[in-house]
């Protein structure tokens, strides 16, 4: 799923980068200290604000027309950001995917009666087995 979000840029005066903000997605914000850093990072922060709303089980805020937004300073534009949902919860995302495996019966029967969690041991073992540092 494809998302577009209108951003507003603020150049800040302490330095020449970029605050950003979302009109819709309340308490979004970020900064670049270049346009183009702060340009990626407001698909960043704006990804990780909807994803967020999708794993709890909300829709995705439909976006205000850029033409419906005032801006405080004149120096503030207005960017579109598109957001690739997909792409960044097949990266980032927490939600839980079920997983089919198939193990030897008398190898279920010993670990049920020892109550292992079968989705702890194969999580850690594929973190061990990829080099992953939590």
């Amino acid at each position: 799923m494809k998302l577009v979000y209108p951003a507003v840029f603020s150049p800040l005066e302490q330095h020449n980068g970029y605050c950003v903000t979302f009109p819709d997605l309340p308490g979004a914000v970020t900064e670049g200290d270049t346009l183009a850093q702060a340009l990626e990072m407001a698909v960043d922060c704006a990804s990780l604000w909807v994803l967020d709303e999708l794993e709890n089980g909300n829709s995705a805020p439909k976006a205000t027309a850029p033409s419906d937004i005032t801006l405080e300073n004149k120096e503030d534009f207005i960017n579109l950001v598109v957001l690739d949902m997909d792409e960044y919860a097949e990266k980032y995302g927490q939600k839980a995917i079920r997983k089919n495996c198939t193990i030897p019966a008398w190898l279920n029967t010993l670990s049920e009666k020892e109550h292992i969690n079968f989705s702890a041991v194969l999580q850690e073992a594929l973190i061990e087995k990829l080099g992953i540092n939590k």
